[in-house]
């Protein structure tokens, strides 16, 4: 999974980055408010680790700023030196969901950053299989099926089917897809990512009569979007 850190400390800093990058994450690290907002603004990531304090942006004003954009399923963790009760109930009233002291102990924040990913992604942590719709994944191996017919993918080509079919209706900015498919992170313009899409879409045969839509995010980059549930939403609306 891809996660945004943002601590002023530069050994603390990296040490969250080395416990996570351990872990098998990839990390986008900040030592400052401003620049990791600035970055959320134009790229996507799984879960934030937060500073309370901060220069130029605190932690805390981070996420008031992600949570009012509609950032409400990103998960939070606070990771702070700061401990004081009245700083670890304002993170939670302002929409934390975990907030841990410093030092860490490096098992125990693993474990936590793991169950905050396993309940906001419970799709990318599925045993073996899952289903979507008329798709079934088979996460051993590898493996697509639309209606009971193999699709034969590339390596490649399924994990970006599944970072896809397990984010349905999420925007997915081109840099997040790039550093969970290719592992690492995205660095240049490229078409790349474009004509793997283009030709995942053919493939799997991702278009309204499957119920599912692969759409284009101007400035970002893709959202899976499926029109049943859309469709659901939208009558609840109505009535």
């Amino acid at each position: 999974m891809r996660i945004a850190i943002l601590q002023r400390d530069p050994v603390t800093r990296q040490s969250i980055e080395k416990i996570l990058m351990s872990a098998g994450h990839t990390c986008m690290v900040y030592d400052d408010g401003l620049s990791m907002s600035k970055a959320l603004a134009r790229s996507t990531v799984d879960l934030l680790v937060l500073d309370w304090q901060g220069t130029r942006l605190s932690g805390a004003e981070v996420l008031r700023s992600v949570r009012a954009v509609g950032g409400d399923r990103l998960p939070v963790l606070f990771a702070s030196a700061e401990t004081s009760e009245d700083s670890v109930v304002r993170a939670f009233v302002s929409g934390a969901d975990d907030y841990v002291g410093l030092p860490l102990r490096p098992g125990e924040f693993r474990e936590r950053v793991a169950a905050l990913l396993r309940r906001a992604y419970p799709d990318r942590f599925s045993a073996a299989s899952f289903d979507v719709g008329p798709y079934h994944f088979d996460t051993h191996r590898q493996l697509v099926m639309l209606r009971g017919q193999p699709v034969p993918l590339s390596g490649t080509q399924y994990r970006l089917a599944s970072l896809f079919f397990s984010n349905i209706g999420r925007v997915m900015s081109r840099d997040h897809i790039f550093a969970m498919v290719w592992g690492r992170e995205f660095r240049e313009f490229t078409r790349t990512i474009d004509s793997h899409v283009s030709r995942l879409r053919l493939l799997l045969e991702i278009e309204p009569q499957n119920d599912f839509r692969l759409q284009p995010v101007y400035k970002s980059g893709y959202r899976l979007l499926h029109l049943r549930q859309g469709e659901v939403a939208a009558e609840k609306q109505a009535a």
